[in-house]
């Protein structure tokens, strides 16, 4: 297995540890915040799921068309359309990353910040590490929002998917 299979079997992975956590949290779920102003589960999420068209919309516009726009402050209530913003993301970032690929160039850099210069693939590991951040603070919420050692132990069946 090249490098860059391995890589975007691990992004795949990652997109079914976020449809595994969408199917495992309730509505109610969405609402749950640490009571002192931090963001809400739904926040994360949706965040989570923004992460990629933003991105996008900077580093190769024509694969961010059509994906829903999360601007700052918005928060989706629905599981259902958070799923299909991550799958369109996910869907959208591996064309940008295979077209830049096969085309032998690096994403623009609109920052200057040296973005993914090194190879465009660079943007499929750090949309894994950014979604982990995130999961990690929804599990956290997820705990203190009264989830039992059960369900909480059942969230972690989530680590069989990177096991196989």
């Amino acid at each position: 297995m090249t490098e860059l299979t391995l890589l975007h079997e691990s992004f795949r992975r990652n997109g079914r540890v976020n449809d595994f956590l969408l199917d495992a949290i309730t509505e109610a779920d969405l609402a749950l915040s640490d009571g002192r102003g931090g963001w809400t589960v739904g926040h994360h999420l949706t965040h989570m799921a923004g992460f990629r068209q933003g991105w996008l919309s900077n580093i190769s516009p024509e694969h961010a068309e059509g994906l829903p726009t999360m601007t700052r402050g918005t928060e989706l209530r629905d599981t259902q359309e958070l799923a299909a913003a991550f799958k369109a993301g996910d869907e959208a970032a591996l064309k940008a990353v295979h077209a830049a690929l096969d085309e032998g160039r690096s994403f623009p850099d609109p920052w200057e910040e040296g973005t993914y210069q090194s190879s465009p693939a660079h943007f499929l590991q750090h949309t894994i590490v950014h979604d982990s951040h995130h999961r990690g603070q929804i599990m956290g919420l997820l705990r203190a929002g009264g989830h039992t050692a059960e369900e909480m132990n059942a969230l972690d069946n989530h680590w069989a998917i990177w096991r196989k």
